[in-house]
């Protein structure tokens, strides 16, 4: 592996070499090409610059433009230099007047247009080399500019031409060599530099990627080893320490989210340095407010007392006792929900906060405040009803007969209400806080529904009630029997009390899937006022407190009609059909 990435350094290293060196020699040949090819043309355009001197003066001393005698500059062809030399004489307007190679000029086409005559126009002089339309040979053009005409010289593009513009090619031998010579000093040179990178640059690689690493890295005997021999040693110092460090805060991070609270630790800069996943997830809930950051606590209004206590114990304002660290707790409520607040300044100035839910704990300390208010206040008028008529009868004794017989009747059935009262009221809280002791299995739902209208069926007929069942007898539900009558038998009761005469009650399986049936019970009584629907599910709420009295409702009978369905894994909801009545809808878990 060292060797193979040894030879791919190196190979780099003549890659980038030899990169640059093109580079260089691309520029510098580029520049002393157009030099030499600059210079060579300079001295062809000067031959030819001389030839049109010539021609020039030859034309002005024989007056050949104005005699109209122009062929006689045939006569100056045998003394200039080369057979192919071709002169052309061209008016400033375009139209050819000589031409050596072409006996009637009259037949070519006007050479205003052409490059070298254009350049010339402007320049006084101007060259172009290209293919002749009229000859069709390559020529190289050259021509002159004089006052009254141009003068053209050309000679053919030839190989001869060509080998006497083309730059000389030593200084490319020579690149080329210099080149050889510093690449094989380089090899040289570059053998001890490029084992100690490699061997260096293998080491950072496999430590990037965290894979084991010996703990001895052979470099060569040079300064560059040197510093990677030590590097190497600051590494394993440095990952052995990182590991115990790595471990130890990966127990303590698995210790603080294995508890139910949001814990983070800040330094004495209010920075965080650690914190457990159910920190954030409660300041969501405190705050509604998305991407929330543990630090974003010092600018919430709910922390405004934490905001004071840091304030009030400012870091480096005096020695903080290590049996005596300031602390701080208070409860925020939020929305439907509790959290209490703690915070512990340690000795170093960095500080502790925890965020608790206790809004269990919480809701359940209101709920049993309530229920137990609740209670005492239902239980108030069955022992003052009871009370009554004992006193009624102990102290106008001797009573009749019959008014004895109708206390006692009276006082029994308060006492009946009193033990509807407490059997309910015990019925809830072991559904709440007992659920787990309620044994469940598959039960026949049909049997349970025949058994709540047997028990109401006299009931029902004396109020002229109408009951019907869809439930078949396949639907199976998984639960618990007494539960499960209690759902039915209290809804059923509660038309009865409240419906009024003369109404329906219809029962069936609306919809089923995979895991729940869900079930409409309905009734076409008066239906329940749209203000109160959304608390008839909560302890001894009532719609009308007299008429309950009178029916005989312990006002506990829909909240525990909800917690038995959700003990059943189903969820319940309530509302007033449009036809007149009241319709529950509620799911109970197939398994």
């Amino acid at each position: 592996m060292v060797q193979v990435s040894r030879k791919s350094f190196r190979t780099r290293i003549f890659f980038y070499f030899f990169v640059i060196f093109v580079l260089f020699t691309v520029a510098i040949l580029s520049f002393q090409y157009q030099r030499e090819k600059k210079y060579r043309s300079s001295r062809l355009e000067n031959t030819l610059d001389y030839t049109a001197q010539l021609t020039r003066r030859f034309i002005e001393r024989n007056q050949l433009i104005s005699s109209g005698n122009l062929s006689r500059i045939h006569e100056i062809r045998e003394i200039l230099p080369g057979e192919s030399t071709r002169i052309t004489v061209i008016g400033l307007d375009g139209v050819v007047l000589f031409d050596s190679s072409v006996e009637d000029v009259e037949l070519m086409e006007n050479h205003l247009d052409r490059p070298e005559v254009q350049k010339a126009l402007l320049e006084e002089t101007g060259s172009h080399i290209r293919k002749s339309e009229t000859t069709n040979q390559e020529y190289y053009y050259y021509a002159r500019r004089y006052p009254g005409h141009f003068v053209r010289i050309a000679v053919v593009y030839d190989m001869e031409i060509r080998n006497f513009l083309k730059a000389g090619q030593f200084f490319i031998v020579f690149i080329v060599g210099a080149f050889a010579i510093i690449g094989l000093i380089l090899y040289l040179v570059t053998g001890q530099l490029s084992l100690a990178v490699t061997r260096l640059k293998d080491f950072s690689v496999r430590a990037a990627k965290d894979e084991v690493i010996e703990s001895e890295v052979h470099f060569p005997d040079n300064e560059l080893g040197i510093i990677g021999s030590q590097i190497v040693r600051i590494f394993h110092n440095l990952k052995n320490a990182k590991d115990k460090l790595a471990l130890e805060q990966e127990k303590l991070l698995n210790h603080l989210n294995v508890l139910n609270e949001g814990i983070v630790f800040f330094n004495r800069n209010k920075q965080k340095t650690l914190v457990n996943r159910h920190f954030v997830q409660y300041l969501y809930f405190i705050s509604k407010e998305s991407a929330l950051n543990p630090e974003d606590i010092f600018r919430m209004e709910e922390f405004n007392k934490l905001t004071e206590f840091l304030l009030a114990n400012p870091a480096g304002s005096s020695t903080i006792k290590p049996d005596v660290l300031p602390w701080l707790e208070y409860v925020i409520p939020s929305g439907d929900r509790f959290f209490k607040v703690q915070c512990i300044i340690f000795q170093d100035f960095s500080f502790e906060v925890i965020l608790t839910d206790i809004t269990r704990l919480e809701k359940r300390r209101l709920m049993k405040q309530q229920l137990t208010s609740n209670i005492a206040h239902e239980l108030k008028t069955p022992l003052a009803s009871i009370k009554g008529y004992l006193e009624t009868m102990i102290n106008h004794w001797p009573v009749p007969p019959d008014k004895q017989r109708n206390f006692i009747e009276k006082a029994y059935l308060q006492s009946e209400r009193l033990t509807s009262l407490i059997n309910d009221v015990s019925l809830l809280n072991n559904i709440e806080d007992a659920g787990e002791l309620f044994r469940f299995k598959t039960v026949m739902l049909k049997e349970i529904v025949d058994d709540v209208h047997g028990n109401f069926a006299d009931r029902m007929n004396v109020h002229s009630i109408n009951f019907r069942s869809y439930i078949s007898d396949e639907i199976e539900v998984k639960g618990n029997e007494s539960l499960l009558f209690s759902i039915f038998q209290n809804l059923v009761e509660n038309s009865i009390n409240y419906g009024g005469n003369g109404i329906s009650i219809e029962l069936r399986v609306y919809h089923s899937d995979e895991l729940y049936y869900y079930i409409s019970y309905a009734d076409t009584g008066k239906g329940i006022p749209e203000e109160h629907l959304s608390r008839i599910f909560e302890r001894f709420y009532r719609v009308d407190h007299g008429r309950t009295r009178e029916s005989g409702g312990t006002g506990l009978g829909l909240a525990i009609v909800k917690n038995a369905v959700q003990l059943h894994k189903g969820e319940i909801s309530v509302r007033n059909r449009p036809e007149g009545g009241v319709e529950f809808l509620f799911s109970l878990s197939k398994k």
